[in-house]
């Protein structure tokens, strides 16, 4: 079998079961395991799947630039968003992370809602601009201009000071063992820290982002209190969240 065979295949088993293990797709191809992790490598390298110990697991669609990402998935998003914002309560001091997703979750707050908002996405910040009612707490640093999110050290120290009811998390992985995930190592940090702040995790997550993985593990699932999916998901991909205790809310 030529190596473009064998790659295609393995993409295909990895479609089907949803992770592919080193040690058995040596044994179904009659090659080493050091072919195999040579293939994997390579798969990855060109965007088709994340490596994790031992094999790999679907790589996310939700790690290309943000303009390309505010058009993917669009209307499950903005149903997603609006079963996300019916979780906010008047008088709440709400986290809202940086993301396409969140940008239709603000887009979603009426006007009359009294609300504090902490960000650290200039473009959340602006967006509530207008709002009367709610109060906008922005958090500094340098900014990541793939996501337009502020990191580093200088947003982890303002994080610290943070007291919040609600924490809306932007991934663009959700694994039930691999965990919640990004693309990008500074940005990991910073949603590990706004999580650590808050009372409640909410990640609102359309159908690209669950089962897969990114390069940076944000943490464990547990962190996460609500996960939003779109109303058609398979009840198999949310079950394993489920079992771990974390609401599974449809829109």
């Amino acid at each position: 079998m030529l190596t473009s065979q064998r790659k295609q295949r393995i993409l295909e088993q990895l479609a089907v079961d949803g992770q592919v293990v080193s040690k058995t797709l040596s044994e179904t191809f009659g090659v080493s395991e050091d072919t195999i992790r040579r293939d994997l490598r390579e798969l990855s390298a060109e965007g088709l799947l994340q490596r994790v110990h031992g094999g790999a697991l679907p790589a996310s669609a939700a790690i290309a630039p943000f303009a390309e990402r505010k058009t993917l998935a669009l209307d499950s998003k903005r149903a997603i968003a609006r079963r996300g914002a019916a979780l906010i309560e008047p008088g709440q001091v709400v986290i809202i992370d940086g993301g396409t997703t969140t940008a239709e979750l603000v887009a979603c707050l009426p006007h009359s809602l009294e609300l504090t908002v902490v960000t650290h996405s200039s473009s959340i910040a602006l967006a509530l601009a207008d709002h009367p009612h709610i109060e906008v707490i922005t958090i500094g640093g340098r900014l990541y201009k793939h996501s337009l999110v502020a990191v580093g050290a200088a947003a982890i120290e303002g994080i610290a000071k943070v007291r919040a009811d609600l924490f809306f998390m932007g991934v663009t992985g959700v694994h039930c063992e691999a965990g919640l995930s990004t693309g990008d190592y500074e940005e990991s940090c910073v949603k590990r820290a706004f999580a650590s702040r808050a009372a409640e995790t909410v990640v609102l997550a359309s159908a690209e982002k669950i089962n897969t993985a990114s390069r940076w593990v944000i943490g464990d699932v547990s962190l996460v209190n609500t996960l939003v999916v779109e109303r058609s998901l398979e009840e198999s991909l949310t079950a394993p969240f489920a079992a771990r205790g974390i609401a599974i809310i449809r829109a």
